[in-house]
C-alpha cells in the first residue's frame, strides 16, 4: 500500500492537530469533569469540514477520503476523545450509511445538512439484549399501509441526547432472523421518540449517550434505508467503516498518554537523575511508541482498502482490535510512569486511562473482533 500521504491529507492532519492543541486540549479536562457536551467546540470542528470528511462535496461533505478521515479523528481524539467519538459517529455511523444506501431524496434531507455539520446524527443498533449479538434485535416495525409503527428500545446511543436524526434498526419480520432486520432514518423530534437522561460513564464523559424508547413511533415507508430485510447487511457494512474511526480514536488517546508520559519522564527525577534515564522507563516508552506506530499502519491500511472499494471487514477488525488494546496498554504504562501523580485528577493521564477503556467495547468488543478475524481466516 502507499503509505506516503498526499498534500491534502497532510494539510487536514495538520489543521486538526492545530485545532486540537488550541481548542480541545486546554478544555478537555473541564468538559470531562463537568460531564458537559462541548457544543461550541464540535461546531468549530464542523466548520473545518469534519462533519462528513469522506462525503462528496455535492452532498455537503469535504470530498476527501477515509485515510484523511482516520488522520483527522486521531488528531481530534488526541485533544479530546469525547469530541473524537462524536465526530466519528456522525461520519462513520450516520453519514456513511445514508450516503451508501440512501436515495437522492433521503440524501438531500439527511446527508447534506449532517455532512455540512449543520445537524448531528446517531446510530441505533444496540439494545439491552442485543449488544455483541447484534442479530438479537427486538425493536419492531409493523407495516401499516404507507407507514411503519415502531416500538422498542435502544441503549448506549452515542450522540443520542443531542442528535437531530438516527439511523435505526428494527425487526420487520421476527421469523426471519437477520433477514428480517430493516433500517430506517428518522428525525429525533418525531412523536414517539423518547430520550432518557444522559448516561453516566467511566470515560468519554463529554460524549453524551442515552437510552431511547420508541413508543408507537410512526415512520413513513419512504424513510426506509434499502429494502425490507437489508438492515443487517447495512449495519455490518457500516460497522466495518466505523471500526476504522474507533481505531483512529484509540490511537489518538494512546498518543496523548504516551506524549505526556514521555515529557513527564524528562522532568521527574529519582536518584538524582530524570526517570527517562532509567532503562525500565526507556523500555516502556519504546514499547508504547512501537505499538502506536503499528496500530496506525493497520488503521491506514484498512482505510486505504475502503477508499479502493475493497472488502475490508477483516482489516478493519484487526485495526480496531489492535489499536484499542494497544491504547489501553499505552495508557496503563503512561499512568505507571507518572506514579502516584498518575492516579490524581490533576493530571490528564488518568482521563486518558479512563477514555481508552471504552475503545475495546463499543462498535464491537475485542472478542467480537477476534470472531470476525478468525471467521475470515477460516473461510
Amino acid at each position: 500500500m502507499q503509505i506516503e500521504l498526499t498534500e491534502e491529507q497532510r494539510l487536514l492532519r495538520d489543521t486538526c492537530r492545530e485545532f486540537a492543541e488550541k481548542e480541545l486540549r486546554p478544555n478537555a479536562k473541564r468538559w470531562d469533569r463537568e460531564h458537559r457536551f462541548p457544543a461550541e467546540a464540535v461546531g468549530k470542528a464542523f466548520e473545518l469540514g469534519l462533519g462528513g470528511v469522506a462525503v462528496p462535496s455535492e452532498w455537503g461533505g469535504a470530498g476527501m477520503d477515509t485515510v484523511a478521515y482516520a488522520l483527522a479523528i486521531e488528531e481530534i481524539s488526541r485533544g479530546c476523545a469525547s469530541v473524537g467519538v462524536t465526530l466519528s459517529v456522525n461520519n462513520s455511523l450516520f453519514c456513511d450509511p445514508v450516503f451508501k444506501y440512501g436515495n437522492d431524496q433521503q440524501k438531500e434531507r439527511w446527508l447534506k445538512p449532517f455532512a455540512r455539520g449543520e445537524k448531528i446524527g446517531c446510530f441505533g443498533l444496540t439494545e439491552p439484549q442485543a449488544g455483541s449479538d447484534a442479530a438479537e434485535q427486538r425493536t419492531t416495525a409493523v407495516r401499516k399501509g404507507d407507514r411503519y409503527l415502531v416500538n422498542g428500545t435502544k441503549n448506549w446511543i452515542t450522540n443520542g441526547p443531542v442528535a437531530n436524526a438516527i439511523v435505526m434498526f428494527t425487526m420487520t419480520d421476527l421469523s426471519k432472523g437477520t433477514k428480517g432486520i430493516t433500517a430506517f432514518v428518522v428525525d429525533t423530534d418525531t412523536p414517539g421518540f423518547v430520550r432518557q437522561k444522559t448516561d453516566e460513564k467511566l470515560g468519554i464523559c463529554a460524549s453524551p449517550s442515552c437510552t431511547i424508547f420508541f413508543d408507537n413511533l410512526e415512520v413513513p415507508a419512504w424513510q426506509r434505508l434499502g429494502a425490507e430485510g437489508d438492515g443487517f447487511k447495512i449495519a455490518m457494512s457500516t460497522l466495518d467503516g466505523g471500526r476504522i474511526g474507533i481505531a483512529a480514536q484509540a490511537i489518538g488517546i494512546g498518543r496523548a498518554a504516551f506524549e505526556e508520559a514521555r515529557d513527564y519522564a524528562k522532568l521527574r527525577k529519582t536518584f538524582d537523575v530524570p526517570i527517562a534515564q532509567h532503562q525500565a522507563i526507556q523500555f516502556m516508552l519504546a514499547d508504547m511508541a512501537t505499538e502506536l506506530e503499528a496500530a496506525r499502519l493497520l488503521t491506514l491500511r484498512a482505510a486505504a482498502m475502503k477508499d479502493q472499494g475493497l472488502r475490508h471487514t477483516r482489516e478493519s477488525a484487526m485495526a480496531k482490535l489492535y489499536a484499542s488494546e494497544a491504547a489501553n496498554r499505552v495508557a496503563d504504562k503512561a499512568l505507571q510512569i507518572h506514579g502516584g501523580m498518575g492516579y490524581s485528577k490533576e493530571m490528564d493521564v488518568e482521563r486518558h486511562f479512563r477514555d481508552a477503556r471504552i475503545t475495546e467495547i463499543y462498535e464491537g468488543t475485542s472478542e467480537i473482533q477476534r470472531l470476525v478475524i478468525s471467521n475470515a481466516l477460516l473461510k
